[in-house]
C-alpha cells in the first residue's frame, strides 16, 4: 500500500509555528502583513486568494487584497507593486496570477524587492536563488522539500527526477533538490522516452500541468511522488498530474491532491511573510 504523504499535517505544523511567532511579534508592536494584488475575474483565483487571506487571519498575519481589475495596465499593476514596496507597513506581496492579456509577469514582478518577494517570483529573486544568495524561493518549491523533509524521505545521493521545468515550480524545485544533495533530472514534454526516465527516480516531483499523466509505467516500486499538479474535471472537481490509482501499491509514498502540496505551499507563503516581517531573509 503505497503512504500518503498528507500535505495538512505538515501544513499544520508550519502555521502553528507562524501563530506563535506572529503573536510574539505583534507584542513588539510588529504586525505582519501581506498583500496580495489581483488582475484578474477568474474565480479559480479569486478562490485561491481567499484561501490565503484566511489562512493569514487565522494566523494573526494581515493580508490585503489590492484588486486592479481585469482591464488594468502593465504600468498600472507595476505602480501598484511599487507603492507596496514602499510602504514600511508592508512585508510580503504576491502579484497573483493570471495577470491580464498583454502583461508580461517578469516585467510586473521586477518592482517586487528582495526583502517583500514571498512568493520569489522576482528577477531579482529568481537570480540570487540560482546563485546561492538570500531570496525567498518560490513557495510551491519551498513546499515540496517541506513535504519531504517532514516524511525523513532520503535525499543526498538520491536520484530526484522532476517532470515540469516551470520557473515556478519545476527549476527552483531542481535547485532546492540539488542543495540538498540529490542528483536531480528535469524533463518536459519534449524529453525521449519520459517515462523511462522517471522510472530511474528514488524521489519524482510532477508538475506538468497535464491531469492524470503519470501512471504506473513511469514509477520505480518504491519511489516517493510529488504530485504539484492543480487540474480541474468537467464537474468542477481537483485532480493532479499523477494517476493516484494506477500508482497506488507501485509508489512508496504520494502526496493526495487535495490535500497534498497546495496546503503546504499557502503555510509556507505565510511563514515568509513572518520572515520579511521580522527581517530575516530566507537563503
Amino acid at each position: 500500500m503505497t503512504e500518503t504523504l498528507d500535505g495538512r499535517v505538515v501544513s499544520a505544523g508550519i502555521r502553528g509555528r507562524v501563530t506563535e511567532v506572529a503573536s510574539l511579534l505583534r507584542h513588539r508592536g510588529i504586525t505582519p502583513t501581506l498583500a496580495v494584488v489581483v488582475a484578474t475575474d477568474e474565480e479559480a483565483s479569486h478562490a485561491y486568494v481567499r484561501a490565503i487571506t484566511r489562512a493569514a487571519q487565522a494566523c494573526g498575519i494581515e493580508a490585503h487584497v489590492c484588486d486592479v481589475g481585469r482591464s488594468a495596465t502593465s504600468a498600472g499593476v507595476s505602480a501598484t507593486v511599487r507603492d507596496l514596496a514602499a510602504d514600511d507597513g508592508v512585508h510580503g506581496i504576491i502579484v497573483q496570477t493570471p495577470l491580464p492579456q498583454g502583461i508580461v509577469p517578469a516585467e510586473v514582478t521586477s518592482f517586487l524587492p528582495v526583502d517583500k518577494d514571498v512568493d520569489g517570483a522576482g528577477v531579482l529573486s529568481v537570480g540570487r536563488l540560482f546563485r546561492g544568495l538570500p531570496a525567498f524561493a518560490p513557495a510551491t518549491a519551498q513546499a515540496v522539500m517541506e513535504i519531504l523533509g517532514h516524511y525523513s524521505v532520503p535525499l543526498r545521493g538520491a536520484n530526484a527526477v522532476v517532470i515540469g521545468r516551470s520557473e515556478v515550480v519545476g527549476r527552483p524545485a531542481a535547485e532546492l533538490l540539488l542543495r540538498a544533495d540529490a542528483t536531480v533530472t528535469v524533463c518536459h514534454s519534449k524529453t525521449v522516452d519520459l517515462a523511462a526516465v522517471a522510472r530511474g527516480a528514488d524521489v519524482l516531483v510532477v508538475a506538468i500541468g497535464r491531469p492524470r499523466f503519470v501512471g504506473r509505467i513511469f514509477v520505480k516500486p518504491g519511489a516517493v511522488v510529488i504530485d504539484v499538479g492543480t487540474n480541474f474535471d468537467v464537474d468542477g472537481s481537483m485532480m493532479g498530474d499523477v494517476d493516484a490509482v494506477a500508482v497506488d501499491g507501485v509508489a512508496g509514498g504520494l502526496t493526495p491532491v487535495p490535500g497534498g502540496v497546495g496546503p503546504v505551499t499557502t503555510a509556507v507563503l505565510l511563514r515568509n511573510t513572518l520572515a520579511a516581517a521580522a527581517g530575516l531573509q530566507a537563503g
